[in-house]
């Protein structure tokens, strides 16, 4: 099976105090975004299968409270590959729910983060974040080989915010609810 979603990325805003910046535990955050979603489903047997989701993203970010007040601290891209394995209850209806739990590995590009100051403090993230996932979802079936599909995931993506000097000053717990709605095709 291929889908084809629109995601809203819900992320969760959790992150450490960064002290020398007077900025409060979850006061950086990642905003809220719609993307495009990609994703293949290889039926195992009836019931199990393994899907694998693709999307890529620019997310911004920004700093909520701060001694500089509140900020937009820049951007980042990720591409958050997730691999779940699936358990199909009702693989023959025409309303088809799931469950699945898997991996996920986000590879973070383009940081183009900093706080603005006269002369602006450049910021890094770490590169690789490794999570658990877990989904829900349903199928329904529209006729012949297409189908109507509303899923969420939960996902784990944290990074290690850092200064110029790869100090580490804040990890960043964004753990975003991917809810998701689109079209799917069984071969």
């Amino acid at each position: 099976m291929v889908r084809v979603r629109a995601l809203s990325i819900e992320p969760v805003h959790k992150s450490d105090p960064i002290g020398a910046l007077a900025v409060p535990a979850d006061a950086i955050q990642v905003q809220r975004r719609w993307v495009p979603e990609l994703d293949f489903t290889y039926f195992l047997s009836k019931n199990l299968a393994a899907e694998l989701v693709l999307a890529y993203t620019k997310l911004n970010v920004r700093v909520t409270s701060s001694a500089a007040g509140a900020f937009d601290a820049g951007s980042f891209h990720a591409l958050p590959p997730t691999l779940t394995l699936q358990w199909h209850f009702l693989p023959d209806g025409d309303i088809r729910p799931y469950v699945g739990a898997g991996l996920n590995y986000t590879r973070i590009s383009k940081v183009r983060l900093s706080v603005p100051t006269a002369s602006p403090i450049p910021l890094d993230l770490e590169r690789n974040s490794f999570g658990l996932a877990l989904q829900a979802g349903v199928d329904v079936k529209l006729g012949g080989p297409w189908y109507l599909n509303f899923d969420v995931k939960k996902i784990q993506l944290r990074a290690d915010l850092k200064d110029g000097t790869g100090a580490k000053l804040s990890t960043v717990k964004a753990d975003p609810w991917l809810l998701g709605m689109g079209m799917g095709y069984r071969f």
